[in-house]
């Protein structure tokens, strides 16, 4: 049975159909991104560090003929999508054991309900939309036309793990909680964060 899964909600312009640390696009649906070759797709994700001075220099030439600049939140847009997610976890009643809020994509490690897990994260990222709207913050407000909301700045899809068991829940969240200091940044506390007790020996039951 799945109790939870483990999110990625990668920002704009973070990882391309053909990007060559793998993909789970089955094909490339911007032509001027298909001149740097098809997608990549593959289960496995190569880190950037194991790239070729080649295969980087290509992913970067990609990036750049994106019709808007690749999003990196700042630390003032990251609270704001913080306040977002807090609204709709709060309006919606979900629990979510782990969150890391980076520039270029954000991680978060969130027990299952009756909605879909895509249907939930839609949420999500609706309501740090908005938020960053509000505070006048969105990373793509500098590219709005008139009387138009801001072009999208989350990626149209996320990836997503299925967690099973107790050990894998546990072992997502160490992995969310630490992922913030491989970037050199400090370890995340996020008021709508709740700590993971443990999954319940009878039936499950999610809301």
């Amino acid at each position: 049975m799945i109790h939870g899964y483990h999110v990625i909600m990668p920002c704009y312009g973070f990882w391309l159909p053909n990007d060559p640390r793998g993909s789970w696009s089955d094909f490339v649906g911007e032509w001027e991104l298909a001149k740097f070759g098809r997608t990549n797709q593959s289960i496995d994700r190569r880190p950037t560090t194991e790239l070729s001075r080649v295969e980087i220099a290509q992913r970067e030439a990609a990036r750049k003929t994106l019709r808007h600049p690749p999003v990196e939140l700042t630390g003032e847009q990251a609270l704001s999508v913080s306040k977002g997610f807090a609204t709709q976890i709060a309006k919606s009643g979900y629990s979510v054991w782990a969150c890391a809020i980076l520039p270029e994509h954000t991680h978060i490690v969130i027990a299952r309900h009756t909605y879909k897990v895509e249907q939930i994260v839609n949420l999500l990222k609706g309501a740090a939309t908005t938020q960053l709207i509000k505070d006048q913050r969105h990373p793509l407000a500098h590219r709005v036309r008139p009387n138009e909301r801001p072009p999208h700045m989350w990626a149209k899809h996320q990836w997503k793990v299925y967690l099973d068991s107790e050990s894998a829940i546990e072992a997502a969240i160490r992995y969310v909680e630490e992922n913030p200091e491989k970037e050199g940044k400090p370890r995340q506390h996020w008021s709508f964060v709740t700590p993971f007790q443990g999954l319940d020996p009878g039936w499950i039951t999610y809301h």
